[in-house]
């Protein structure tokens, strides 16, 4: 408890609360700079009707989750603006923890963004935060590894493709196998590519949950993990992989393949820019929609980011949704793609040609965003995800037909409160 009030104080401290009236503080996650110059621009093209003064929360997503309902449940009036995770929406949204977004704004901010993006900020049928910025993983491949092993990268790709072309050039495959939100986020971009998905009927109570890792894609999904692990090629410390170590792995001179998210080229540059990484590597870079499961199905490829919500205590809730409006126009999303590397929510951005000089693979992540699926949407997500990272880890004990239905057992008996995680 008194770690939480020190906590609570320097948060407060960073807010820098001003005692203006039209002061509004956005809680953020940790980025390169992007949100606060954010903040800044829109303060001043407010001309005074508000400033916007930047709080940062901790750097995992599920010590942000923690903060902030801490906070709402205290009925926090300081918190204005909050950058959110997606798979965490609903939980705030059904505590009431979030401001109604009014209609008018709900359709502008609406208008022209993917559709994950749209899907992943509701709840219940209703908009309940605003699309900020959306992510998506891609496959990363080396061009000449591809060439080597003779796969056309202008068609759709298998993971048992990937595998065997890793096989046969002796490279590797970056996965991201760590017991973390990574895992979680594979398992739910393999189930839902197989056609099916995590939760398969959602509701209210608990115990009416019916969840889909019982299913025959579930079933697939695990031979797909396991085929993986077990290939030889996934790396030598893949179970605690996350996804630095695949980038990490990837520009090795054994990188072949690799699904990760788009910071990945521009960290590389950096790299090369420093001095530390040689100009061939992200030459040889190639890019592609994510692998497919089964070869006639489309993937749906792992779908993530960040969304603004306002705080339901707020005393300028008004001012807030003005605010937002200003944070994700076309303008400040192009600025935070090219600068921080976070991909953009809104389909005309991607035709920005600064933006297509930084990320040339732009289309690429734009398409992906239409076919991405969020993680399961329910206001039990941590518990959720938290039961799936302890059953499917390490993915080389993943077991096609047990692991699932484990884990829908764990699942529910914490639903049920018969045990704890």
């Amino acid at each position: 408890m008194a770690a939480a009030a020190v906590l609570a104080s320097t948060l407060a401290a960073c807010g820098g609360d001003s005692g203006s009236p039209n002061a509004l503080t956005w809680y953020i996650n940790p980025d390169s700079g992007g949100q606060a110059e954010i903040a800044r621009r829109c303060s001043e093209a407010s001309g005074g009707a508000y400033t916007i003064e930047t709080a940062q929360l901790p750097r995992e997503a599920s010590a942000q989750r923690e903060q902030l309902i801490r906070r709402l449940a205290a009925n926090d009036a300081s918190i204005d603006l909050m950058s959110l995770d997606p798979p965490f929406i609903p939980e705030f949204a059904e505590a009431g923890f979030l401001a109604p977004v009014p209609e008018d704004v709900a359709e502008r901010v609406t208008e022209d963004v993917v559709q994950s993006a749209v899907e992943g900020a509701t709840w219940d049928g209703e908009l309940v935060t605003v699309p900020f910025w959306a992510n998506t993983q891609l496959l990363w491949y080396r061009e000449s590894v591809a060439e080597a092993a003779g796969l056309d990268m202008s068609q759709p790709v298998t993971w048992d493709q990937i595998v065997e072309a890793a096989q046969q050039t002796n490279t590797l495959i970056g996965a991201q196998g760590a017991r973390a939100e990574s895992l979680t986020v594979w398992l739910n971009a393999l189930i839902e590519s197989a056609g099916g998905s995590i939760i398969s009927e959602n509701a209210e109570d608990p115990e009416d949950i019916e969840f889909g890792l019982e299913s025959d894609a579930a079933v697939r999904t695990a031979e797909v993990m396991r085929s993986v692990a077990d290939s030889g090629v996934a790396g030598p410390a893949f179970s605690t992989e996350n996804e630095d170590a695949s980038a990490t792995e990837f520009e090795g001179p054994d990188g072949g393949f690799m699904v990760n998210w788009p910071f990945v080229y521009g960290r590389a540059l950096s790299a090369v820019e420093a001095g530390t990484l040689e100009p061939s590597v992200p030459e040889d870079y190639g890019w592609a929609i994510y692998p497919r499961v089964n070869p006639d199905d489309p993937a749906a490829p792992p779908y993530g980011g960040i969304n603004l919500g306002v705080g339901a205590f707020s005393e300028a809730p008004e001012l807030a949704y003005q605010a937002a409006e200003c944070i994700v126009s076309d303008e400040n999303q192009a600025y935070y793609f090219t600068t921080n590397g976070n991909p953009a929510s809104s389909i005309p951005v991607y035709d920005d040609p600064e933006v297509l000089e930084v990320f040339p693979m732009a289309p690429e992540i734009r398409e992906s965003l239409e076919m991405a699926a969020p993680r399961p949407q329910t206001v039990y997500y941590n518990e959720v995800s938290a039961a799936i990272q302890r059953t499917y880890h390490p993915p080389g004990s993943v077991t096609p037909g047990v692991t699932g239905p484990t884990a829908a057992e764990l699942i529910r008996a914490v639903l049920a409160g018969e045990q704890l995680l």
